[in-house]
């Protein structure tokens, strides 16, 4: 019994390197990382995008699309995307 607790422990401690790294982003992600800071957790004074709701920033990067949001340049950061790629870059951001 002690040595399959060992080895369960050992395949558990080889994973965990693994598990931790973050998913690397999809293409249209990347373009997002400049502003908005590695993994998109923030630069000020950028807002994060990490961690916050997935359909939260969707409907943000919709709403810039259509100029229903202003802002500086990401209305025409946002139109340069499909919509599946914007709702990629929301799964992205919103895990």
């Amino acid at each position: 019994m002690p040595i399959r607790a060992t080895l369960a422990a050992l395949l558990i401690a080889a994973a965990a390197p693994a598990l931790a790294q973050p998913a690397p982003a999809p293409l249209a992600a990347e373009s997002c990382l400049g502003c908005h800071g590695p993994q998109g957790a923030g630069m000020a004074p950028i807002a994060g995008l990490a961690g916050r709701d997935q359909a939260e920033l969707l409907a943000a990067l919709v709403a810039f699309r259509s100029d229903a949001r202003p802002g500086t340049i990401m209305g025409r950061v946002a139109r340069g995307f499909t919509e599946a790629e914007l709702a990629a870059i929301a799964a992205h951001f919103g895990r």
